[in-house]
This record gives structure tokens, sequence and C-alpha cells, in this order.
């Protein structure tokens, strides 16, 4: 069964653009619906690690910028696919991306890979990988392209 409701995590970034895109092209011959989440992973206040407390207000204007984005990059991606709902999620993004595919109905995942490697990516994780795992429906990663050395600028 082909998708029709594909899921697309992003960081706002623009390797989760590229993801992004692929996604839209894939819904677009499918004639799927592109729906978005961002997740803002809140520490605990108070956690020594951070060395800072965020205050409420922080995390408010963090909440109102990410949301702004991210309905800016909807937006911006409609002329080229049905896009759906533009969710802003907070919590673990492992486990958010995967709540949010099930709430959705999600066919399929597309996401970004960064493809780090060695000590950068025990120190970090990887999002990715864990949702891969776990996710409850298929997942396709999306190597980020560096912009300066991709196929189309070469061409």
């Amino acid at each position: 069964m082909l998708p029709k409701t594909i899921l697309v995590p992003t960081d706002l970034s623009e390797g989760a653009e590229q993801a992004l895109d692929y996604a839209c092209e894939l819904a677009q011959t499918l004639g799927a619906t592109v729906h978005l989440v961002n997740v803002i992973g809140i520490p605990s206040l108070g956690v020594p690690e951070l060395g800072l407390a965020m205050t409420s207000t922080v995390i408010d204007q963090i909440m109102i910028d990410n949301q702004t984005a991210l309905d800016k990059l909807a937006e911006s991606k409609r002329g080229k696919s049905q896009i759906g709902q533009a969710l802003l999620r907070t919590g673990d993004a492992k486990d958010v991306i995967n709540q949010a595919a099930i709430e959705l109905g999600a066919d399929l995942i597309v996401m970004s890979t960064h493809g780090r490697r060695g000590l950068k990516r025990a120190l970090l994780g990887s999002v990715t990988e864990t949702v891969v795992r776990s996710a409850p429906c298929p997942v396709l990663t999306v190597k980020v392209q560096e912009t300066q050395h991709s196929d189309r600028d070469a061409a």
C-alpha cells in the first residue's frame, strides 16, 4: 500500500528542509498529505548539567518562535504538495515523533540524517536511528547534502 499520510519531523534546519522537499515531491506523486512536527526538548528546571534555569518566559518565546518558523515553512511548501498539520510539541523527540505518527495515522515518516559518526554520534545520539528502529510505520531517511557541494550546484 502506498503512503497517503507522510510525517516529516523537522528541527527547522536546512537538512530537515531537504527531507521535507523530498517528502513533498513524493507526496505530490502519490497524492499524499505531508504533516510536519517540530519537537522542543525542554529540560527540567534546575538540572545541574545545564548550568542555567530556563524561565517560563524563555520557554514561551522559544515556542512562539518555533511555531512561527514552522507555520512559515509549511506555508512555503503548500504550492508543492498538500500540507496538513504543522505540529509543535515538547518532550523527547524520539517519543514525540512516534506518538505523532500514531495520532496522524502516518503511513510513512520522512526524516533527515546528518551522518554523524564516532564521538559526535555517541555524545549526541541519533534521533533518526531510534525512530527507524521504533516507528509504527516505515521510515525513509534522506541524507543531508551540503549545499555548496550538491549535485544541483555542479550542474
